[in-house]
């Protein structure tokens, strides 16, 4: 199989890299802002770039889509930059995929929903509450329209191994490894499945390789807070130095509003791949430190 994957060198698309590669499939990673030493550059905003890969000499017969701007609150204020880098970057990977023929994965979100009623299986209503939950909705219903071939896969509160080490538990772990004392200031009332990326990963090239199509949830069996995922991390790491402040959602005044019972039943993936383990928390914790927590 020959796959290009946009937003190879963040945490998604650098998991699927890894898994693709491992599996012996042709595969592309490419980047925009932030190279590594396993990405082609490509510019999703601008297709006529000199520089880009020439992904249509490529000809993969699948493209997976996992760059798009993520930070919710910037994405509030900034909502021309968000339906760039989201909405108009989809459609211009769209036209490509209908040249080359190739099938369209895109990686969207819990945040399509408002979070009154997660979480949440594939037949639920979206409502989504911010500018990013909108504008993801809108690259999902251009997917729906332009893509006869398609997968979209909704994903949360991803976790994992990354160059950068961006996502909640890795910044956790690396100040703990750095001996700094955390100031945590966490919502009680925010609940999700902290999803490893590799699991994601996992899940993609199976539906990939059974020619599966349409929504798919994709998320862990673990379902918690945000504060419980910290002390989760955080038993692993017994001389660590903490302040755990838990606080409502609502006292935070973020400039995006947040579903609050996000989060997704898999009994739909689950039902087609009934093999299929999710890793926990936990799991990822004793692989990166070697120890069982108590």
């Amino acid at each position: 199989m020959k796959v290009f994957i946009s937003g190879a060198s963040g945490l998604v698309g650098g998991n699927c890299l890894k898994h693709f590669s491992e599996k012996g499939w042709a595969v592309k990673g490419s980047h925009r802002t932030f190279p590594t030493e396993h990405t082609v550059f490509f510019d999703t905003l601008d297709l006529a770039s000199e520089k880009n890969f020439d992904l249509e000499d490529f000809k993969p017969d699948v493209i997976v889509h996992c760059g798009a701007l993520t930070h919710v609150d910037y994405c509030e204020n900034n909502p021309d930059e968000s339906f760039e880098k989201t909405v108009a970057a989809t459609k211009n990977l769209l036209e490509i995929a209908a040249r080359c023929g190739s099938k369209f994965v895109f990686l969207s979100t819990d945040y399509v929903f408002d979070g009154k009623d997660g979480p949440y299986q594939e037949t639920a209503e979206v409502t989504p509450l911010s500018v990013y939950g909108k504008h993801k909705l809108a690259a999902e219903q251009l997917v729906q329209q332009l893509a006869p071939e398609h997968l979209i896969l909704r994903v949360t509160n991803i976790y994992g191994t990354e160059i950068r080490m961006k996502n909640f538990i890795a910044r956790i772990i690396s100040q703990c490894e750095e001996g700094k004392t955390l100031e945590l200031k966490l919502p009680f009332d925010q609940f999700a499945n902290p999803t490893n990326a590799f699991d994601i990963a996992r899940a993609m090239a199976l539906l990939l390789e059974h020619q599966k199509s349409g929504i798919y949830h994709i998320g862990s069996t673990d379902y918690m807070n945000r504060v419980s995922l910290a002390l989760r991390v955080l038993k692993y790491f017994p001389g660590a130095k903490y302040n755990l402040h838990p606080v409502s959602t609502e006292s935070l005044a973020q400039p995006a509003l947040r579903p609050l019972y996000g989060g997704f039943i898999t009994a739909k993936f689950l039902s087609e791949f009934p093999d299929f383990l999710f890793s926990t928390v936990d799991e990822y914790m004793q692989h990166h430190t070697g120890v069982s927590a108590g």
